[in-house]
């Protein structure tokens, strides 16, 4: 992914310098499908800002004002063994809570998917989303992706008090190049 700007963010390749802020938001993730991430102290996230710093896996979302790191995004090719699926993409994102309902996750987002469509040319983005994640769903249909289905039972994050997995639900939802594209021309033209 190559960085790029929006209105209030950068967003931007992490750097080791990054660690305090990714360690702010990845201590204790809020979504259990972060969990695999969880930095346990300052050691852990110094290692996880260089390991992200040599990749173009995760892009850190950043405020204009002051560079703090406030969370990241991703959006990574359907990898596929048998069909060409490059233009298919699959997108995330993790904010920190305490930057949470400022409009940072759907700023971001939105310019990815720009970026995404228009730049990578994907004909096809879709998001996974634990159920249950109503801020995450709310972002997946603000950005106009619709919700394609619920894999029940697919996949574990926890275990329950006796060690035992927790399968969890999991939402799909997507959107489409030329569904993106009629959204952003409505919201272009001035209502009557």
């Amino acid at each position: 992914m190559k960085p790029f700007e929006t209105e209030r963010l950068c967003i931007r390749n992490f750097e080791p310098h990054d660690a305090a802020d990714l360690l702010a938001y990845l201590h204790q993730p809020t979504s259990h499908c972060f969990m695999a991430l969880a930095l346990a102290d300052l050691d852990a996230a110094r290692s996880e800002a260089r390991a992200r710093s040599s990749s173009n896996d995760y892009l850190a979302i950043c405020l204009k004002d002051g560079g703090r790191v406030i969370g990241d995004i991703f959006g990574v090719a359907e990898p596929s063994d048998t069909v060409d699926q490059s233009d298919t993409v699959a997108v995330g994102w993790n904010l920190n809570p305490h930057f949470g309902k400022a409009g940072y996750a759907i700023e971001a987002a939105r310019g990815l998917f720009a970026d995404l469509f228009s730049v990578r040319n994907a004909r096809r983005i879709y998001a996974y989303v634990d159920e249950g994640n109503a801020a995450s769903e709310r972002l997946c249909e603000r950005l106009g992706m619709r919700q394609e289905g619920v894999f029940r039972e697919y996949v574990s994050f926890v275990n329950d008090a006796h060690g035992k997995p927790v399968f969890e639900n999991t939402k799909q939802y997507a959107i489409l190049r030329h569904e993106w594209a009629r959204g952003a021309d409505a919201s272009r033209t001035p209502a009557p």
